[in-house]
């Protein structure tokens, strides 16, 4: 019995790349048409709290505004002396202040948007260089929504290189991307009365690029983010709770989660 092999000769090279191209504009449809599907999808037939609501074990996922700072009915007022804005700026400003039983601090608060990495690099440098050289606050205060998952990794190195520590004060909250900030401190304190919450991030994907691809560019982005928890002594498992709950939402924390995880290397008091 003779097979009979397929023609290579006749093998038409531009008829493939039409193939190939009406391929690849198909998944570009389907990955758009699933992103708007998904952004319209219908709500759960449970309603979601609001960050209002306490929060309590097993109770912990809360509706997410990025825009509004909204603290518990619950939360005490924060520290004297410092207040926030009713909405967090678009990227992060920086702040010195001073507070009972930790002394200056160095509040960050508002978005964190490209740039502030270096930004805060060099306002560092400018407090212990020029003129008047002044000495840096041991400790980051952090009241952020969150916003770019590698701005925030570059600007935890900044902080590891300089040895500071990080805080979290009552009625401060540090969401989304802001806690792999938190992770940089030497010493890591989070307030009972403050948040740390924890969602799905995207990770610079591109929409239009073939499937395959932006599945490992998302991959790629969380290999990258538990290497990093991983440097800072964090438990990289810490990130179920942001690969579980969805981007409209949020996870808050519990202490014993902050502690076990070692996001938190103890409470504040």
């Amino acid at each position: 019995m003779r097979l009979s092999l397929p023609r290579f000769d006749r093998f038409d090279v531009r008829r493939w790349l039409r193939v190939v191209l009406l391929v690849q504009v198909g998944i570009a449809v389907v990955m758009i048409a699933g992103d708007w599907l998904g952004r319209y999808r219908p709500q759960p037939p449970f309603a979601v709290p609001e960050m209002t609501e306490p929060v309590a074990p097993g109770d912990q996922r809360r509706r997410f505004d990025p825009a509004r700072p909204t603290p518990r009915r619950d939360a005490p007022a924060l520290p004297p002396g410092i207040e926030l804005p009713s909405n967090y700026p678009d990227r992060l400003t920086f702040e010195r202040e001073e507070v009972e039983g930790i002394g200056s601090v160095l509040l960050l608060n508002g978005a964190i948007a490209p740039g502030d990495a270096d930004r805060l690099e060099t306002y560092l440098a400018g407090l212990t260089e020029g003129d008047a050289p002044e000495e840096a606050p041991a400790t980051i205060a952090l009241s952020s929504p969150g916003g770019e998952v590698t701005e925030a990794l570059a600007i935890g190195r900044v902080l590891r290189e300089a040895e500071m520590n990080t805080v979290i004060l009552p009625g401060m909250a540090c969401m989304s991307a802001c806690p792999y900030v938190l992770a940089a401190g030497q010493e890591r304190r989070v307030s009972p009365d403050g948040y740390v919450g924890m969602h799905q991030h995207y990770y610079d994907e591109n929409l239009y690029m073939p499937a395959y691809f932006a599945v490992e560019e998302i991959q790629r982005g969380q290999g990258r983010t538990m290497e990093y928890l991983i440097d800072m002594g964090v438990d990289p498992g810490v990130m179920i709770y942001s690969l579980t709950t969805p981007p409209e939402d949020i996870y808050i924390l519990l202490p014993e989660e902050l502690l076990d995880s070692q996001l938190a290397t103890a409470m504040l008091e």
